[in-house]
């Protein structure tokens, strides 16, 4: 008989999958080093160099020109933050270049320490099964992917922003909705005889997915708190900027297009 004290000196501090312990001990690791070792002005070259600032590539893929890219900015800005805009939209314009990178380097970036904080509890929550699934490579395929996904999404949508976007969140969006594939199927006996764990469940065809009251339940309340949160953060207080909901859009989009053709698991037959 083993007693709970050696059962409990052999398990791991951390019950996580070691991609997402690395990825959360980077992104931990990253704002230390920024809010701790780097001075203000390099600090602020690196937020300018990784961070997605979407006047960057409405010049650089957009077919304008800086001076076009520039008028745009002057217009769109609103008056609180105008300068501000127009300060950097000359500093990337001057510069040059898309830095098409930035489309992975900002999700490494964060604003506070409650934003990276929030940020790694939900990509423990819902990176964990996706990882188990998925194993490492399959896990950061579809981390940089949907982090891509939500770049896109919010220069898209907001193509002439000169404020830089960061943050892991349209990663972590698209974790969610990558692991709503499968955290909401039937269980299933496995070979050895045990009822498979969630991450363990063949993925439902298409159809019976949508069709499943918890999954669009899921993905509504998902889609909602977004919304919530976008126009209520800043006025509440709950955050010093505006929340980029199009980004978690983009990589939520993005996770539950590209999951079916990472998932190792064969999805169920249909009925």
């Amino acid at each position: 008989m083993v007693s709970s004290s050696a059962r409990s000196a052999r398990e791991p501090i951390f019950n996580l999958p070691s991609v997402v312990l690395t990825a959360i001990l980077v992104l931990i690791g990253i704002h230390a080093l920024r809010t701790w070792v780097l001075s203000e002005d390099s600090d602020l070259d690196l937020l300018l160099e990784a961070a997605v600032i979407p006047v960057r590539w409405a010049a650089a893929y957009g077919g304008l020109s800086a001076e076009e890219v520039m008028s745009r900015v002057a217009g769109a800005g609103d008056e609180n933050l105008g300068p501000l805009q127009l300060e950097i939209a000359a500093h990337v314009l001057a510069h040059g270049g898309g830095k098409p990178w930035t489309a992975i380097t900002y999700a490494l970036l964060h604003g506070s320490w409650g934003h990276v904080a929030a940020n790694s509890v939900w990509l423990a929550a819902f990176g964990t099964p996706v990882a188990r699934r998925c194993g490492g490579a399959r896990f950061a395929i579809l981390a940089s992917a949907t982090a891509m996904g939500g770049a896109v999404a919010h220069a898209l949508v907001h193509p002439f922003q000169a404020l830089p976007m960061i943050g892991a969140s349209a990663a972590v969006s698209g974790m969610m909705a990558a692991a709503s594939w499968f955290i909401f199927a039937r269980p299933v006996w496995l070979l050895d005889g045990r009822l498979a764990e969630p991450h363990e469940r063949p993925r439902e065809p298409i159809a019976r997915m949508w069709a499943d009251r918890r999954v669009l339940l899921f993905i509504l309340v998902w889609f909602g708190t977004n919304f919530l949160f976008a126009a209520l953060a800043r006025p509440l207080g709950i955050a010093d900027a505006s929340i980029a909901w199009e980004a978690h859009v983009g990589g939520f989009a993005t996770g539950l297009a590209l999951f079916p053709w990472l998932d190792p698991i064969p999805r169920r037959a249909a009925a």
